[in-house]
């Protein structure tokens, strides 16, 4: 790159990272709120997501901060564990230390693909319904409803039903009014519209406060090094499984944050050193009180809106936030919270769109996932809807391994392609033998019924005298799958049936030579392809033929 090049770029980055610290510092401290925790913790967060992300991370648009998602996963994480005996600043900071030692014994151990775990109609569906819940949550501070307790669905629908008389007029206005410019500025192409109702709830706050309007209050610059609230002997376990749903949601979101980008720019990306860089952030933020981080994707996409061309941006918003935490604190402490709310219920509203569940209907495919999802998260709270929506991906995935689904394969006209018979009625299996399929990774959970189907079908066919077995579809065996293979291939040997397997991996292949199976001979495993293996045992049986 030009020395020029480079000059425009660090301009380019300049410009960028002023843009989004404006953005971010309101969010921060309406996430904040989500999690019920003070004004401080959000911003505090916000730098060290920053700066941490900015030396060390590899994407050049991620923004590392507090997001809506763990924000509300916090919440109801210390609402669990806090009670009324312990300091709940100092459990949530318990909890956001956890989460970042998890993100580093991850990133040590290289689980790079641990979003995985979270497949994308169960994530979207969490996202769908978190922010419905999130945005009830919030209309205590749109519209001066009393405080809502719990994420019940129901439930909180039914107090704000049952409340609805002790609204508090002057502040659902304001809210409203905020919520409605936000929507109107989505149509004027680079207007902030979050700084705009800041501005204008800034200067109203004398006039709202008078009238009861709540405003966001004082924020303290005087953050010590906090003692976590280092869970009793009872909540260990709970404290884990929180701090592990802090990791897996933060990480899933910040994955997704970081690879879309990086595809889209053609960047590389190394999972694995950014579950540690995440670690540190995390780490940091608990042990100075502070709301956990990950790349959400608005601040991400905002920052790549914004011009940013590297991590940079993210260095210039971090020093930006503490100018504007030093010099503007007290019109901060302004605002008010009606506009806060409305922040908030914009940003996760982007997530109530329907057509991202359009293509699970369009290729009927994973709808009771994503529907499960949000359901879950609707009917069970926040956290244990997330946990539940995973277990449930989780089962239908063994339930799909565990089936038993093998397939009779036939050669497809006078090709050397080999297809299931039962959807090409015109594929002919050659003449005595059998070529079996199983549509499943051979493991403990289906092996031995996927070998008792085979021997059924085995059974059916009178005139077998050779069955090929196809495994391109496991790429590894265990031993259950193995005995199950040893106990298929002696019973074939009894009944004078010949056994070769085709397109095997080599691990596979390897395994089966030193197991030393019944038939299955380094010659019997040697078919690259169904075409070798029905051709080898033509050639076999030619040759038998011919000796007698």
């Amino acid at each position: 790159m030009s020395n020029a090049a480079l000059s425009s770029a660090r301009v380019t980055d300049l410009l960028a990272g002023l843009a989004i610290a404006g953005l971010l510092v309101p969010e921060a401290v309406a996430y904040s709120g989500i999690a019920g925790m003070s004004p401080e913790a959000g911003v505090v967060a916000l730098f060290i997501g920053l700066l941490c992300y900015g030396l060390l991370g590899t994407s050049r648009f991620a923004i590392v901060s507090s997001t809506s998602s763990s924000a509300a996963v916090l919440a109801a994480g210390t609402l669990l564990l806090a009670g009324g005996a312990v300091n709940r600043t100092a459990v949530a900071a318990m909890l956001v230390l956890l989460g970042g030692i998890c993100f580093l014994i991850a990133g040590a151990a290289r689980l790079g693909g641990l979003s995985h775990l979270i497949a994308r109609p169960v994530l979207r569906g969490y996202t769908f319904g978190l922010a419905i819940v999130i945005a009830l949550k919030q209309l205590p501070h749109l519209g001066g409803w009393p405080e809502l307790h719990g994420d019940f669905v129901p439930l909180l629908i039914a107090n704000l039903a049952r409340t609805s008389g002790q609204v508090h007029l002057v502040t659902l206005g304001a809210g409203l009014l905020a919520l409605l410019l936000l929507y109107a500025c989505e149509r004027v192409r680079r207007l902030p519209g979050s700084l705009l109702v800041i501005a204008l709830g800034v200067a109203a706050s004398d006039w709202l406060a008078a009238r009861g309007v709540p405003l966001t209050g004082a924020i303290s610059l005087h953050m010590n090094l906090g003692m976590p609230a280092w869970p009793a002997s009872g909540q260990w376990l709970p404290s884990v499984e929180l701090a592990a749903a802090l990791l897996l949601i933060l990480y899933a979101e910040s994955y997704s944050s970081i690879r879309g980008f990086a595809l889209k720019h053609n960047d590389k990306v190394e999972a694995n050193r950014d579950l540690l860089v995440l670690g540190v952030a995390n780490v940091l933020s608990g042990l100075f009180q502070g709301m956990p981080v990950g790349a959400g994707y608005s601040a991400t996409s905002a920052n790549e809106a914004a011009g940013a061309q590297s991590r940079l941006a993210g260095l210039v918003a971090a020093g930006t936030v503490l100018l504007m935490v030093l010099l503007l604190l007290r019109w901060i402490e302004r605002i008010p919270l009606a506009v806060l709310a409305a922040i908030v219920i914009h940003a996760v509203s982007k997530s109530w769109r329907l057509s991202v569940f359009r293509p699970y209907l369009q290729w009927k495919r994973d709808r009771l996932l994503a529907l499960a999802a949000v359901v879950a998260v609707l009917s069970l709270g926040i956290l244990n809807g997330l946990l539940f929506a995973i277990a449930f991906s989780l089962i239908l995935l063994l339930r799909q391994l565990a089936s038993a689904r093998v397939s009779v394969l036939g050669r497809l006209a006078d090709s050397h392609d080999f297809v299931d018979i039962a959807q090409h009625p015109n594929a002919v299996p050659p003449t005595g033998m059998l070529i079996l399929r199983p549509e499943e990774p051979l493991f403990f959970a289906n092996a031995e019924s996927m070998m008792g189907l085979a021997r059924k079908l085995v059974e059916q066919h009178s005139d077998v005298k050779q069955v090929i077995l196809s495994l391109e579809a496991s790429p590894n065996l265990d031993s259950t799958a193995l005995e199950s293979l040893g106990d298929f291939s002696g019973w074939l040997q009894s009944s004078g049936i010949g056994l070769r397997v085709a397109r095997l991996k080599d691990e596979t292949r390897a395994l089966l030579l030193r197991a030393a199976l019944p038939q299955l001979s380094s010659q019997a495993l040697d078919s690259w392809s169904v075409e070798d293996a029905v051709q080898a045992s033509t050639n076999a049986s030619s040759a038998t033929g011919n000796h007698t």
